[in-house]
């Protein structure tokens, strides 16, 4: 390592260190559907939530039975916790008033962030009769809630071009979006672009980074093929004879994780959203490394 370099990696642990107090994460969930996966959940929800994490939202998928999962995991942190819970909420295979009724029962129930999303399409050829843009409208009909949308710094699968998902984003906040959440992604240069171009055409909300702490590289390979994730030429060789070696996998994953979030803070980021796979470990160690604590 040369001067230069040492110099560099000092300044960046010294910057963090100095403004770690505004820094704020969030978590993501997703429902439980066996009861060991739900005492993993539970046990990763109760070491996160003395760190107090802005909000802690569970995605949502498609089908009643996943729904129904989702609806009661945010129910039980919102009764047995005292984090914000933030539900996913998608308008693929729901109807207006189906998403009215769910929106204020949430309302009812106490809930009053959501993360508004058009969700997976069933059959790719369909054309959906809503997206992310009148989910968040219809919310906004039904009630003052605080919205977060989604944000893909490298382009979503179905756009055909980049300039069309940057409208498509500036929709979404101009129906009333209050901020957005990225796809995770490892190329850092990418998310810095992509927030330059957003302000560009006058999208004013903040676009927080979101990290995934990646642990199972073959898992990571076939979700960035299905997201267009660009997975830099590096990364496969951090993970090189690591197939049987769980722990140090773990390691490799929380330094990659643990240098984004300290270049996108220097860059003036100050909130980040954990891809959290229902596991505290990763999370919880760099929000340590950040000088997010217990209380």
């Amino acid at each position: 390592m040369g001067y230069s370099h040492a110099r560099e990696v000092e300044s960046l642990n010294r910057s963090l260190s100095e403004i770690s107090k505004d820094i704020q994460v969030s978590f993501e969930f997703f429902p439980p559907n066996s009861p060991e996966m739900e005492t993993t959940l539970w046990s990763s929800i109760e070491r996160l939530a003395p760190l107090k994490p802005s909000f802690v939202s569970v995605t949502y998928g498609a089908g009643s039975g996943t729904r129904d999962r989702t609806h009661d995991v945010i129910k039980r942190i919102q009764k047995d916790t005292a984090l914000i819970a933030a539900p996913h909420l998608t308008c693929i295979d729901a109807g207006k008033e189906e998403l009215v009724q769910i929106a204020k029962d949430y309302w009812q129930s106490g809930v009053r962030h959501i993360v508004a999303l058009r969700g997976d399409l069933p059959n790719s050829s369909e054309k959906p009769s809503m997206y992310a843009s009148d989910l968040v409208e219809l919310l906004r009909s039904v009630a003052d809630f605080d919205i977060s949308v989604a944000a893909y710094p490298e382009g979503h699968p179905e756009a055909p071009n980049p300039q069309f998902d940057l409208l498509n984003l500036k929709r979404k906040v101009e129906s009333g979006a209050n901020r957005a959440i990225s796809q995770f992604f490892f190329d850092i240069e990418s998310y810095l672009r992509f927030r330059d171009r957003c302000v560009t055409v006058g999208i004013d909300v903040e676009i927080i980074p979101g990290i995934l702490p990646v642990t199972n590289y073959k898992m990571l390979e076939r979700f960035a093929g299905l997201t267009n994730v660009h997975v830099p030429s590096w990364m496969p060789k951090m993970y090189e004879g690591l197939d049987d070696d769980e722990t140090t996998r773990r390691l490799v994953g929380a330094n990659i994780a643990m240098e984004q979030v300290k270049v996108l803070n220097k860059e003036g980021v100050k909130n980040f959203h954990f891809y959290t796979l229902n596991r505290a470990e990763l999370s919880y160690a760099i929000c340590h490394t950040l000088g997010i604590r217990p209380q």
